[in-house]
């Protein structure tokens, strides 16, 4: 039996349990589209930008722990949604990217929009340093093979984006149905490498024979869903966990055994418990800059003479940028589920360290005083730690909040409690501005249950406000909420404290501080918008919108306020050799 390849990778998505397909139209795919517009599983979420699409089903694998799909068009919809998938790459997020392409017949003759400057039909090539791998089908009989290795390899070993790139005349093509019949054969789930007994029993003796043993946690900790896994952990042995930015949440804020983040947004009661830790456990994580205090070792970390155990599932991370005394590729969730048995057999009673957990909550108690002034505040414009402050007071515990880039991404990792791990998504190594407004999206449209927020600030929310038309199209409510300080915020700040000016950072007309009015433009799309008048009108209006379960944007004027540190990056001693400069506050 033939059938079209369109109406066949549809099929094929179903039986996968696709039931949401982001993307954008073009000339390339449509034969695609217009083989969902007959599916009754499939859900196409359509945008006004590839980039909106793009972390709109990033935030939707986040959700779902799952590989999303993109379908996209060809050159300037491939290039539109790289940035979205580029910032997937780097946390680690599985996609499915499927791109149409020019007609296979047309290779080299330029036809429109092909790239050809360098290979004929070599468009797809823009994706290769960022995915996993990028295919392009150039027979027919073999898509259905190419899909299927597509899925596998994007959710195995270190999840991240692939790409599928398929001539336009390949979708429109009949081949054998039995070819999609052979590969749906084959299982879905695969099993992960753990640990074995005598690596895990040298790991933990060596954490029980430590004297300042810590965790350090990283987001393959809740990409591998092994959060529970650790909290036992850390719990049997008492065993203090830090994170980095992307970590947050493994462990709940209100968790005794939690430190916090490490690094340039840490503070120096974390970054020095980590410091002067004999063994450090890490799980799932980069050791990237940032978390690392640029890896100078008056900072953060300091390894040696601390000794590392490192466990991944993706051996180039082993001892990349610290050395290891132990180290092992293994899926946390098993490894932990091993390294747990271990511990309770080595330990049947356990391991108390009162002291330390007394230290560790009394120095949580005198950081939230010290805040608390600020998070009182009824200073307008508002001071960012009472926007916090009020967020968090009237969100649900396990809420899904989807950060941008400054204070919200930066000053939330620093100063906001997460309770529910996994709940909590933001860019983390691509660090992009204009991810936290669509990936809600994705986050809503895959959890519709559970309360989406957008924190972003001005800078971030317009970069692409056209996700609002997304969401008032397809009832997605997320509450946008804008912390407004007329400026790139953070970028002002280091451009002020190092130079002197904030000459291209902050958004001024005639010499005056100027912004959109954000609620005028929400309501222009069909969304309801909030401006806030005075700091006392925020909580009431945060706890409304979460109420009303409809997509609303609450504009905040934020004053520009750096976030605190003190950590380090050698940025800083590149702008201002010797000076331990960091940010100052703008007008913005």
């Amino acid at each position: 039996m033939q059938d079209l390849i369109s109406n066949q990778l549809v099929k094929y998505l179903e039986a996968r349990g696709v039931r949401h397909v982001f993307g954008l139209c073009g000339h390339t795919n449509i034969a695609v589209l217009a083989a969902l517009s007959k599916s009754r599983k499939i859900r196409f979420i359509n945008t006004r930008h590839e980039q909106i699409a793009a972390h709109a089903a990033d935030g939707y694998a986040r959700a779902t722990g799952k590989a999303s799909v993109l379908l996209s068009h060809l050159s300037p919809g491939l290039t539109n949604a790289a940035t979205g998938v580029a910032n997937a790459a780097l946390d680690s997020i599985p996609m499915v990217v499927i791109a149409g392409d020019v007609p296979t017949h047309y290779f080299g003759k330029h036809p429109h929009q092909e790239v050809n400057l360098h290979a004929d039909a070599s468009q797809y090539e823009i994706y290769r340093p960022f995915v996993k791998r990028a295919w392009r089908v150039d027979s027919p009989h073999l898509f259905p093979e190419i899909i299927e290795k597509a899925f596998a390899l994007a959710e195995s070993g270190r999840p991240g984006p692939v790409l599928v790139d398929v001539p336009m005349d390949v979708f429109s093509k009949e081949i054998d149905v039995a070819l999609w019949k052979r590969v749906q054969a084959n299982s879905r789930e695969i099993a992960r490498p753990s640990l074995d007994d005598e690596t895990a029993e040298t790991m933990i003796r060596a954490l029980l024979a430590a004297k300042a043993p810590i965790i350090y946690a990283g987001g393959g900790v809740l990409l591998a869903h092994a959060a529970d896994e650790m909290r036992e952990l850390a719990e049997h042995l008492s065993l203090p966990v830090a994170h980095t930015l992307m970590g947050k949440g493994a462990l709940p804020d209100d968790h005794p055994l939690i430190l916090g983040m490490t690094g340039f947004w840490g503070t120096k009661y974390i970054n020095a418990k980590c410091r002067s830790a004999d063994w450090i456990l890490a799980l799932g994580t980069r050791f990237s800059e940032a978390d690392c205090s640029s890896w100078e070792d008056a900072y953060t970390f300091r390894m040696p003479p601390t000794k590392l155990i490192q466990i991944d599932i993706d051996p180039a991370e082993i001892g990349r940028n610290y050395p290891v005394a132990i180290g092992a590729v293994a899926d946390l969730k098993a490894a932990l589920r091993v390294l747990l048995r271990v511990a309770r057999k080595l330990a049947p009673k356990g391991v108390k360290r009162d002291k330390l957990v007394a230290e560790m909550a009394a120095n949580r108690t005198k950081f939230v005083a010290g805040n608390r002034k600020a998070m009182a505040s009824d200073a307008w414009p508002m001071r960012p730690e009472r926007i916090l402050a009020d967020l968090r007071e009237v969100m649900p515990r396990d809420a899904i909040l989807c950060t941008d880039v400054g204070w919200n991404k930066n000053g939330v990792g620093q100063q906001f409690p997460i309770y529910t791990p996994g709940s909590i998504f933001t860019p983390g190594g691509f660090a992009t501005m204009g991810f936290g407004s669509p990936a809600a999206l994705g986050a809503k449209v895959a959890l519709p249950d559970r309360v989406v927020i957008a924190l972003i600030g001005d800078g971030g929310f317009g970069q692409n406000p056209a996700a609002l038309a997304t969401a008032f199209e397809e009832d997605i409510a997320v509450v946008w909420v804008i912390m407004n300080n007329r400026a790139y915020g953070t970028i002002a700040g280091l451009e002020a404290a190092h130079y002197d000016t904030t000459f291209g950072t902050v958004f001024e007309k005639h010499g005056k501080p100027w912004s959109p009015d954000y609620a005028a433009i929400a309501r222009a799309y069909g969304v309801e918008g909030v401006t806030i008048g005075s700091a006392a009108d925020l909580k009431p209006a945060l706890a409304k919108a979460m109420r009303s379960k409809k997509p609303i944007v609450i504009d905040v004027n934020m004053k520009n306020e750096p976030v605190p540190t003190d950590g380090h990056w050698n940025i800083m001693d590149i702008y201002s050799p010797g000076k331990k400069v960091h940010h100052v506050a703008t007008d913005g």
